[in-house]
């Protein structure tokens, strides 16, 4: 069985992080996203095409040309006009069964074998809020079709775009016309597909984490966070107060006064503390110092930061490279208690977090007192002023 994992995107709702770093390859748990999807196909196919475009170079180098036991190609998508348009593209290499999937987004094991064993079926996932999902229409287990984003959905099982079909819907996808988006959509020629032959859903059992926006980073984290064990491989300093789950690298240091809560898991060659307090569900990478009475709290910290000292980083995402002056804050609360939004390509878009800090670009550099406003952010390479307020994005 042939699987292909669509990885081509340029992914603007994720800026700051995807200007200089393809979605599928940003980190959870120090791992890039579209590994933990290659490591649910282990053992169920022997061949993966990874369509890739944006950065397509970046992608190639960090994966290879093999994963564990299974063989990678890459096919580049010219023009990328949607999912539709990236499977008619790859049509000639399409010969047997073959599974379709997002190459960002979370998927569980059981749920991608349990597809594997189906012929010509979606799977699906039981959402909260099914007006902002694609929603399935059934009758039964046979799938009519699929409804994006319905004003009034008939049912919350979202189409999670994990797919398994025979090539005979090739056939439909070759037909298919440009949406109102201008785009060639898979989801169209599923739904043509499933009026002339049986289409069935499955319900995931396990966890899928669609990583649509930035934010939806910190979800994923802790869910993978939650399920990995203690590990300490570098050297944690006596005077230390653990009252989590600690996953320490090789090299990296926690030094005395350091107090932990929660699960916490810390790269290679890093320095945290003295004195400083790291809360759950937290990430960060190598060559990284967090240093004297800094707190960090639920957040991914990517390779290269330099976390002053006197900093909160809260509910927040910091890229590779960043450093941080002295006393530079993360606001991750409204006064008011109300969800924080955030502008997504010049609309304020509710993020549906009570909580959520700031997402910096590689390599910024804020100046001591820097003060961020709760879901502001900061672009690639950009700076602060000593005791600046951002209460705008900080764009190039």
């Amino acid at each position: 069985m042939q699987a292909i994992i669509l990885a081509a995107g340029k992914s603007t709702r994720c800026y700051p992080l995807t200007l200089t770093c393809p979605k599928p390859l940003l980190p959870i748990a120090n791992r890039p996203l579209i590994f933990y999807n290659l490591d649910v196909l282990v053992g169920l196919v022997k061949e993966v095409i990874i369509v890739v475009g944006y950065q397509a170079d970046m992608v190639k180098q960090a994966i290879g040309d093999k994963y564990r036991n299974i063989s990678i190609t890459y096919f580049e998508q010219k023009g990328m006009r949607g999912t539709g348009d990236a499977v008619k593209q790859l049509a000639p290499f399409v010969k047997e069964k073959f599974i379709l999937m997002n190459g960002d987004d979370l998927y569980s094991k059981e749920d991608i074998k349990a597809l594997v064993g189906k012929e010509d079926c979606v799977l699906v996932s039981k959402v909260d809020q099914p007006q902002f999902f694609g929603i399935i229409d059934s009758i039964g287990k046979r799938l009519k079709g699929i409804i994006e984003k319905p004003s009034h959905p008939r049912c919350n099982l979202a189409n999670t775009a994990a797919y398994v079909f025979k090539p005979e819907i090739i056939g439909c996808v070759k037909s298919l016309r440009p949406s109102l988006r201008g785009e060639l959509e898979f989801t169209d020629a599923v739904n043509s597909y499933a009026k002339k032959n049986e289409v069935t859903y499955l319900t995931a059992k396990g966890l899928w984490l669609p990583i649509s926006h930035s934010w939806k980073l910190l979800d994923a984290n802790a869910a993978v966070l939650g399920k990995l064990p203690s590990k300490i491989e570098g050297t944690v300093e006596p005077g230390v107060t653990n009252h989590g789950k600690l996953i320490l690298g090789k090299g990296s240091v926690v030094k005395a006064g350091a107090y932990i809560e929660g699960d916490v898991l810390v790269g290679e060659n890093s320095v945290i503390g003295p004195n400083c307090y790291i809360r759950g569900s937290t990430t960060i990478g190598n060559n990284t110092k967090i240093k004297n009475c800094a707190e960090i709290k639920n957040s991914i910290i990517m390779n290269g930061v330099n976390g002053c000292h006197f900093c909160y980083i809260g509910d927040s995402i910091l890229g590779n490279n960043v450093n941080l002056g002295a006393g530079t804050k993360t606001a991750n609360w409204r006064h008011d208690n109300a969800n924080i939004k955030s502008i997504i390509n010049g609309t304020l878009v509710d993020t549906g977090r009570r909580k959520l800090g700031a997402i910096i670009g590689d390599n910024v550099h804020t100046g001591i007192n820097t003060s961020i406003y709760p879901g502001r952010k900061l672009w690639p390479g950009t700076t602060t002023l000593p005791g600046e307020i951002v209460k705008v994005d900080v764009v190039k």
